[in-house]
């Protein structure tokens, strides 16, 4: 089955570029577009897509606000953030808002193919140079954090491992795990934190200070 695609910009000439690029993909199909956040609401309920592309910065409702009304729906899609504006508030404003993930619209078209397929496969694009930047600056560390009591001890490190980028199989390699472990291992604490991805795991390890930047 294709992947279905909404794109949300208030620009017609990026939706067409978008569209141009998607359509061209033999498993990606774009069911519609939308100029402003308002529009993308209605349209991802009446066409139910499997990834939201969201500009952050349109008229009447934006990006960010958008996402936050759209996850709250049942079954929501899974929301790649797209934007010129490179600026850290941007990205953590996506992350904590619940999106999948961040990426500039200055991105390579097969890039901007990678992150469709990614996030629609249930992954989080946690571009290294942008994630970096956002931890070190936008996320309150304290300097003594108990690990969650709800977590076990090899569940705290597999988050610590998820927080700073590695994938299953790096974790699985660092822990001496198997990755299919690593993988029940990251849905139990999705489960326990109620965290929707691994972004939203990045996010609650550095706010909580499990994780702090520039520490090993």
């Amino acid at each position: 089955m294709s992947i279905r695609v909404l794109i949300a910009d208030d620009q017609a000439l990026i939706r067409g570029g978008l569209r141009m690029i998607l359509d061209a993909e033999p498993d990606i199909e774009v069911v519609g577009e939308a100029e402003d956040g308002r529009d993308a609401l209605e349209a991802v309920r009446k066409l139910r897509p499997d990834v939201v592309l969201m500009d952050i910065r349109m008229p009447e409702l934006d990006g960010l606000e958008a996402t936050a009304w759209l996850l709250r729906e049942p079954s929501p899609p899974r929301v790649l953030m797209l934007t010129t504006f490179d600026r850290n508030e941007y990205v953590y404003s996506a992350l904590r808002t619940g999106a999948s993930g961040f990426l500039l619209k200055s991105a390579p078209p097969d890039r901007l193919v990678d992150a469709v397929r990614t996030v629609a496969a249930g992954e989080s694009l946690l571009a290294p140079e942008i994630t970096r930047r956002l931890i070190e600056d936008f996320v309150s560390r304290p300097a003594v954090a108990a690990p969650p009591p709800e977590l076990t001890e090899r569940e705290v490190e597999v988050l610590r491992a998820l927080a700073r980028g590695r994938s299953n199989g790096e974790i699985a390699g660092e822990l001496f795990l198997s990755e299919a472990t690593v993988k029940t291992y990251v849905a139990r604490i999705f489960q326990k934190l109620d965290l929707r991805d691994r972004a939203q795991a990045v996010v609650y390890a550095y706010e909580t200070g499990l994780v702090q930047a520039g520490r090993p």
